[in-house]
């Protein structure tokens, strides 16, 4: 079975082919194809409060692209969401009712409580130590949701408006960040010991670039060190010379402070990367819902 899932998010969007094996009675996913498309919609939302004409254009012209992808891999099922920029934009609706009229995809705007939700969709608990916490931190664009997981169960969960993105703009309140460092260390206080896991597309770059491949961790103070080193470059020089994307040699650099700022607020010392996000936390839910009908 092949499902899809598409991922509109403030910086790209997504689109994630995955086929579910069934290997001993438990269900395998294989990430096939993931194709991405620097977009960038927060440039127009997070600056005037709506989607320019020009933006959306060409996100329905990659949707349509991706719809025809969808039909030519003869999907199970298929499910497309939008998150911090578009659910802040003025005009979301609007665009997310030419989305559907033009290529056809039904787009579901979620809030970040569904965010954090749907990305715990991929029973990461089956892979964690249940004599440990872990905060969950994943950096978008937009936002960053943070759940706190202890005793195989979510105990806390908050999304907060600082994305790299947003951050490139300027348009991070300093008063957020403070809530931020604030719910951290009311809600972690007395838990130790506690683990971060890392998800989204800037720390699963960071950590190939680490060039850990044994361990699936970084310490807080190689992460730190890799930022310090990012940022000694300029913005053309982590492209020709770190090779990076050119969309994500500058926001890879204000993510790797959200999550130092997270990790130090926590007072976690490793973050674990897995290397799966919301768009496999899509696939899981409706795997499992194809596996109730």
């Amino acid at each position: 079975m092949v499902f899809a899932a598409i991922d509109i998010g403030s910086n790209a969007i997504r689109l994630l082919f995955c086929r579910v094996y069934i290997v001993n009675g438990k269900p395998h996913f294989n990430k096939e194809e993931l194709i991405r498309m620097p977009v960038r919609l927060g440039e127009d939302v997070f600056l005037n409060g709506t989607i320019s004409d020009e933006k959306a254009t060409k996100l329905i012209t990659a949707l349509k692209g991706f719809h025809q992808l969808i039909i030519a891999y003869g999907v199970q099922a298929s499910r497309a969401v939008a998150t911090s920029a578009m659910r802040d934009a003025t005009n979301g609706d609007e665009v997310i009712a030419r989305i559907k009229s033009e290529t056809g995809i039904e787009v579901e705007i979620i809030d970040g409580k569904n965010e954090a939700s749907l990305v715990f969709s991929n029973h990461i608990e089956d892979v964690l130590n249940p004599k440990h916490a872990y905060l969950y931190i994943d950096v978008g664009g937009g936002s960053t949701e943070l759940t706190l997981y202890f005793d195989n169960k979510v105990i806390a969960s908050r999304s907060f408006n600082i994305g790299t993105v947003r951050m490139l703009l300027d348009k991070v309140d300093k008063n957020e960040w403070d809530e931020m460092k604030s719910w951290l260390k009311k809600n972690t206080f007395g838990i130790h010991p506690l683990f971060a896991i890392g998800s989204g597309g800037n720390i699963n770059k960071i950590f190939k670039m680490s060039g850990k491949k044994e361990t699936k961790h970084l310490s807080y103070d190689r992460l730190k060190g890799i930022f310090e080193m990012l940022s000694s470059y300029t913005y053309q020089e982590r492209i020709e010379r770190l090779e990076l994307k050119p969309d994500r040699a500058d926001v890879i650099v204000p993510a790797a402070k959200i999550f130092l700022t997270v990790m130090k607020s926590a007072d976690v010392e490793k973050i674990f990367v897995p290397q799966i996000g919301l768009s496999d936390g899509l696939v899981h839910e409706m795997y499992e819902k194809h596996m109730l009908k």
